[in-house]
């Protein structure tokens, strides 16, 4: 992040982490240590109840939190952590970069209110030979509780990995030496989590083959071939997934550029989730509750000049309770380039939300059905992501 970009308490926090570098090393530039999780532990205070403008910058239309914002200061704040714990002297900072590769699903355990003070902890809890797992936790205290847990408002996840800015293959980073039982299970956790995600990487590599799969797709396909063959006798309370598509687009500014030049990752993650609220919103005809985000895999970079085309539809909805429907809405983020005829997929989003039950009673949410055996495919993908996790 740069000075272009507006202050927030986690922006000043990064140059405040960078600043530890104003006085040159020329020793140990390649040199690795082991450090313990206290060293890259970082707490971010937003005194909301005091600074009416900071207040402002994070209050959405509904008098409440705008939870893009508050994505992109988690990404921007996972950096900072990550660049405490690699880099060990001024040096290192010409030969290492820094970038976000995954974000695990992030889970809303509570309504997060713009008027109470609220603070997020976060440190390096798990590394490997270039990669490193970052926990933050975003608090806001209750007055009538003193239990830490009932503070606990979001756990986010990230996975950076470490480049070598000559040659960008993965570069050997500082190992981590737990030092308490809690550092140490959450270790152990953040260990599982990484088996995971190579788990789950093999998986997403499978073909839809067996006859379980086929019978799924065409199970989905079928009401949606009625919408095309025979659209007067569609069910009403369906809709195809193309009809509820949303999309924007955008040229990426210097002013959303990382310490390395690129666009970092929170703010693709915050204008995603924007999309995926307004597609959601269109979708229910009211306001959505924001519910999780699934795990987010940084597949290409994004720089400074691309030209950035969003997409986002309903993949697909969830009407067991009929209290809290479920609406999943996928975003898509595409790096066009029109000088070169071609566009990269660069980050799949996967947002959940729900709707007030007094919504729910003033209109009915849509069934979502697939038109194309492509659509098919990804629900049942997604599906199965969610029965994974």
């Amino acid at each position: 992040m740069w000075p272009g970009m507006y202050h927030s308490p986690v922006t000043n926090a990064l140059w405040q982490a960078r600043s530890i570098f104003d006085t040159p090393s020329t020793t140990g530039v390649d040199s690795v240590t082991a450090k313990t999780p206290s060293l890259s532990r970082t707490t971010i205070h937003y005194p909301f109840s005091s600074d009416y403008i900071l207040r402002e910058q994070y209050r959405n239309p509904w008098n409440g939190i705008r939870v893009g914002k508050l994505l992109e200061d988690l990404d921007a704040l996972a950096g900072t952590i990550s660049f405490k714990h690699c880099f060990n002297h001024a040096g290192m900072a010409d030969s290492l970069l820094l970038v976000t590769a995954s974000v695990d699903k992030m889970v809303l355990k509570k309504p997060i209110c713009v008027d109470i003070d609220l603070k997020i902890v976060g440190a390096v809890t798990w590394v490997g030979r270039s990669s490193m797992e970052i926990q933050l936790e975003v608090l806001q205290p209750i007055e009538e509780t003193s239990d830490s847990l009932d503070s606990q408002a979001l756990i986010a996840n990230f996975t950076f990995v470490a480049r070598d800015s000559k040659t960008g293959k993965s570069a050997i980073i500082n190992q981590i030496t737990p030092e308490t039982e809690k550092e140490k299970s959450i270790w152990q956790e953040a260990e599982e989590r990484n088996k995971l995600r190579k788990k789950r990487r093999l998986q997403q590599k499978k073909e839809i083959e067996n006859e379980r799969e086929a019978e799924r797709l065409n199970a989905l396909l079928a009401e949606g071939r009625v919408f095309i063959d025979m659209p007067a006798l569609a069910d009403r309370d369906s809709i195809l997934i193309k009809d509820t598509c949303l999309q924007n687009s955008l040229v990426c500014q210097p002013q959303q550029r990382n310490t390395h030049g690129r666009i970092f990752g929170g703010f693709l993650m915050r204008r995603a989730f924007e999309l995926a609220f307004a597609t959601a919103y269109t979708f229910a005809g009211s306001a959505p509750l924001f519910l999780e985000v699934d795990h987010v895999d940084f597949l290409k970079p994004v720089d400074v000049g691309n030209f950035l085309r969003l997409k986002s539809c309903v993949l697909y909805t969830e009407l067991e309770d009929p209290n809290k429907p479920l609406i999943n809405v996928e975003v898509v983020a595409h790096v066009t380039r029109p000088e070169l005829r071609s566009a990269e997929v660069s980050n799949k989003f996967y947002f959940t939300f729900t709707t007030a039950s007094d919504a729910v009673t003033n209109g009915k949410i849509r069934s979502v059905v697939p038109a194309t055996e492509e659509e098919a495919r990804r629900i049942i993908e997604r599906m199965d992501a969610e029965n994974i996790l």
